[in-house]
């Protein structure tokens, strides 16, 4: 196994020169005079809307240029050419991208700005792709959404996005992607991590993109986080410190530097965080609930010449959370899961390291290859005198591979075709001593081998200006406890209608996820098999999407506002979950036989670069609902009683699932450099998984619960900026969720007021 795993990454890392850059768009256009006639030499800038980031182009005797490399978010595009007047255009590019842009220059010699909206301002007949665009200054100003290891620039912006038993979910499932400066950072785990793969500080632009994804984009059906990180163009010789504290005695602090020059830009940070609020509480007062945390991120930059960039992004962090209980052995919380004798904690470490080399074939043609490293461990350690039992799961995993693409424009053809791939070494320590007496102790030390191999190949079809065709293949094969293959087939297709500017599309297409590697043998099985549960390997998700969208350009005064709905449908085979072993605090991925996802969703946003700040919508109507018995990992097992283990037909609510979802929100620029940010939420409440007394909620749903977040802050020169926020401003709590992980059941989060301090300085 060990071998055959690194043949894997060794073919890989040995068989491609050329890569896809999944955080980077091309920009085409046809530059020409009033009477339609090229301009030839006329001079392109694209400048990124907040950093000193440019890219220039020279239009050829066609009066076409072509930039191959452009990194996802807002930009200005100014055209000139000797005696004509000048031409400003706001662009909003979105990854993996070819928006063709056409300008019109006029005879004179004064500068002309032309006010045209931006390509997320109408609707995009580029993509069949929904997603959302959010920049540092939007995580900077909503409520709470700078802290390291909050989610909140997700959730409060994302239809169907939450947080509920301390995990993020998204679309009805589990399994996310994190892509840093276009790398895949693996991670087969589920239910062992807390925070973002990023500190939302450390962000310049993040693109969430929600199903649809085209052949290149992975295997992660529920969401893609696609991060560009500060890479030091928006810096020259500067640096911020962050300072913040409150309620909780809770600090979130940060330094960072960065610098720039026209070949290399860099950009380094080093954060602190502790709160006595950590993980969602067992009841609705936090016991036991601290957690601290510390990291730093570094990004370089360099250009060595026109045609070959080098990008490296590293990170290290570590993060320790006291596990919540409830101390009330009488409350009807703890007649159900007693967590009264827990006093446990959670030690997470990660790190990756992602080396980009960029390669400018020519004008139309990028390549791209990205060899990686990640280390992730989640260690639940317990107290030894913890009651019923005292349980230890230490989950470490170690990934390394490559990514590696090209992309190529030929005619109306948007072509890509490439490779992703890593080598996996899990190492598990799982132990149980039991204080009650009711099981001999265990410890068991699972350390499994695997390797995954995928390759894609993919068309982008412009038929014309309103129509785009979409058509890419994906083949993946996996080989660990078991081995795997599986080939599945996206089409989509994007139809702009003339004059009202409405885009329609629709996607179809397979999935497939690699499955967690974790396993239980020994003792540990035995004691499963106690509770009349065994273990059987893991198989992977796939699963079956289509959705159907409309993008809605608001006209007159609206201009630039854009509705975006769309209505999608999942069906999953090994649909993956978490479940623990008896009343032990060790979870388990598994797999269930199915699940249908069903939802439409609704967006709605200003546009961007508007002067008056943002305002969002997001919405979800969503139904998640399981079907069949456990297939992989801790599944039910009585060999004297089969009917113990019997599931009832037909469909079941997942423990996640919430029928309606709601954050509508605005950050606001006013006078004098203040600026003022809301955002409510509002939920319909999550499947109630204790549908009898002594729990008090009888019915098949928690009761919902509606919050709202504020923040108000002033800029004092260039130097300062000072800000308040109250999230959960009326303190209104609710119990989420009743799902047993880390300590039982999770009330939703209290109101939490801390003022910030950012200082910005020269060194």
């Amino acid at each position: 196994m060990r071998n055959l795993a690194l043949l894997c990454l060794l073919s890989l890392l040995l068989g491609t020169t050329a890569a896809r850059a999944t955080i980077f768009g091309q920009v085409h256009g046809v530059v020409h005079d009033p009477q339609h006639r090229p301009l030839a030499g006329a001079h392109v800038e694209i400048h990124a809307a907040n950093s000193a980031f440019i890219t220039t182009a020279l239009t050829n005797q066609e009066g076409y240029f072509s930039i191959p490399a452009i990194p996802l978010g807002d930009y200005i595009v100014t055209v000139s050419q000797s005696g004509f007047s000048s031409i400003h255009q706001t662009l909003t590019l979105a990854s993996d991208t070819t928006p063709v842009l056409h300008f019109e220059l006029q005879l004179g010699t004064v500068q002309q700005d032309v006010s045209v909206a931006s390509d997320a301002d109408v609707a995009n007949v580029n993509t069949v792709t929904p997603s959302v665009l959010i920049n540092r200054e939007d995580i900077a100003r909503t409520p709470g959404a700078d802290r390291t290891n909050s989610l909140a620039m997700i959730t409060d912006n994302v239809p169907g996005a939450y947080i509920t038993h301390d995990m993020l979910h998204m679309r009805g499932g589990h399994e996310l992607s994190w892509l840093i400066d276009g790398v895949f950072i693996p991670n087969t785990n589920i239910a062992s991590n807390i925070g973002p793969q990023i500190d939302p500080k450390d962000i310049d632009t993040l693109e969430v993109e929600r199903g649809s994804y085209s052949a290149d984009l992975g295997d992660r059906t529920y969401g893609m986080f696609n991060v560009v990180p500060r890479t030091g163009f928006e810096r020259n010789r500067d640096g911020e410190l962050v300072l913040s504290a409150g309620s909780f005695f809770q600090t979130n602090a940060q330094i960072s530097l960065g610098d720039h020059t026209e070949k290399f830009a860099w950009y380094a940070s080093l954060n602190g965080n502790r709160s006595d609020y950590g993980l969602s509480t067992a009841v609705s007062q936090p016991v036991h609930d601290a957690s601290n945390g510390y990291g730093g991120f570094a990004s370089f930059v360099y250009n060595h010449d026109p045609a070959n960039q080098l990008r490296l992004v590293t990170q290290l962090r570590t993060d320790y959370y006291q596990i919540p209980y409830d101390p009330n052995v009488n409350d009807f919380e703890n007649q159900l899961y007693n967590s009264s004798g827990l006093r446990d904690g959670e030690h997470e470490n990660d790190s990756y390291a992602a080396l980009t080399w960029l390669h400018t074939w020519s004008p139309t043609t990028l390549a791209q290859v990205s060899p990686f490293y990640h280390y992730n461990q989640a260690n639940y350690q317990a107290s030894p005198n913890d009651l019923p039992a005292s349980t230890t799961a230490d989950e470490t995993g170690l990934y390394a591979g490559v990514q590696a693409s090209v992309s190529t424009v030929i005619a109306k053809n948007a072509l890509s075709a490439g490779i992703y791939g890593y080598a996996q070494h899990e190492n598990d320590v799982f132990g149980a001593v039991f204080n009650d007496g009711s099981n001999q102790p265990f410890r068991v030390n699972p350390v499994i081998l695997a390797g995954v191999q995928e390759a894609f190949v993919e068309d982008n079809y412009k038929a014309t200006s309103w129509l785009t065709l979409i058509a890419g293949e994906r083949q993946t094969h996996f080989v660990g406890a078991i081995t795997e293959n599986a080939l599945y087939p996206r089409v989509g297709i994007a139809v702009q209608i003339p004059k009202l500017n409405w885009v329609f599309r629709g996607f179809y297409g397979h999935f497939y996820q690699p499955p967690p590697l974790t396993s239980i043998t020994g003792p540990a099985l035995t004691f499963a098999q106690t509770s009349n549960d065994s273990f059987v390997p893991l198989k992977g998700e796939r699963n079956e999407e289509h959705q159907f969208g409309v993008q809605i350009p608001l006209p007159g005064k609206l201009s630039g506002w854009l509705i975006d709905a769309d209505t999608f449908e999942t069906r999953a085979r090994n649909f993956l979950d978490h479940n623990n072993i008896g009343e032990s605090s060790i979870f388990i991925p598994i797999t269930v036989q199915g699940a249908l996802i069903q939802a439409w969703e609704l967006t709605l946003r200003s546009p961007r670069l508007w002067h008056f700040g943002q305002a969002h919508l997001a919405y979800s109507n969503q139904l998640a609902q399981q079907i069949g018995p456990i297939t992989g990992g801790l599944i039910c097992s009585s060999p004297t009683d089969p009917a113990a283990c019997a599931v009832a037909p037909g469909y079941s609510a997942l423990d996640h699932d919430q029928r309606n979802t709601l954050n509508v929100g605005f950050n606001g620029n006013l006078p004098h450099s203040i600026f003022a940010s809301f955002n409510m939420y509002y939920g319909s409440g999550f499947s109630n998984g204790f549908q009898a007394p002594p729990s008090p909620y009888l019915g098949p749903y928690l009761p919902s619960h509606t919050t709202a977040d504020l923040a108000l802050g002033k800029s004092f020169g260039e130097s300062y900026t000072v800000s308040f926020t109250a999230t959960n401003v009326g303190n209104t709590r609710a119990l989420l969720d009743n799902s047993l992980t880390f300590g039982g059941f999770h009330y939703n989060d209290p109101r939490q007021i801390f003022g910030e301090l950012r200082y910005r300085f020269k060194y």
